[in-house]
């Protein structure tokens, strides 16, 4: 996910993506370790999308202050 198609989200939205997101994550990480996944470098990507759109509710939290 791209920082703009973050930034459009609303925050409600955000915060709803950033726990399925993680959610999502925990359990890759947990199949991964069961059994290898086809691709690993997406365990990297989702990692830094749920980095990416924490950052933005920071930003935004900071800013609404």
């Amino acid at each position: 996910m791209k920082i703009a198609e973050i930034k459009e989200m609303t925050t409600n939205d955000l915060v709803e993506r950033v726990e399925a997101e993680t959610a999502n994550y925990d359990q890759m990480v947990i199949n991964h370790s069961i059994s290898p996944l086809e691709n690993p470098a997406q365990i990297k990507q989702l990692r830094r999308t749920i980095a990416r759109m924490k950052t933005e509710l920071r930003q935004r939290e900071l800013n609404n202050k």
